[in-house]
């Protein structure tokens, strides 16, 4: 179930790297490749009142996989976003609790 959401990266952008990106993930995750969720986010960034262009930004909400699972996802999703030529890009994680994410009304617990 893990969900990316992605700022500051254009759709073509995701699109190009999206197969191979889900097909690593996933083995690193031990889960199919249709249990990922990409979402991008078509924001308007603002800065000293201009429009900038926004700075690469992927949020990732999962269930919790430990420390090392986790550095490893991020060091495999920067490596897909580096090689779309974007130098520098931020990765955070949001855990979701299995007791409080349900499918259809029953709790993951």
């Amino acid at each position: 179930m893990p969900q990316l959401i992605f700022k500051g990266v254009s759709v073509e952008q995701v699109k190009n790297i999206s197969t191979p990106l889900v097909k690593e993930l996933a083995e690193l995750c031990e889960c199919e490749t249709d249990n990922f969720t990409f979402e991008i986010v078509d924001s308007i960034f603002v800065f000293n009142g201009e429009e900038v262009p926004g700075f690469p930004f992927i949020e990732v909400k999962w269930f919790d996989r430990g420390q090392t699972v986790q550095d490893k996802f991020a060091v495999i999703t920067t490596k897909y976003i580096h090689s779309l030529g974007i130098p520098d890009v931020e990765i955070a994680f949001s855990v979701f609790s299995e007791s409080d994410y349900y499918l259809n009304g029953k709790s993951f617990a």
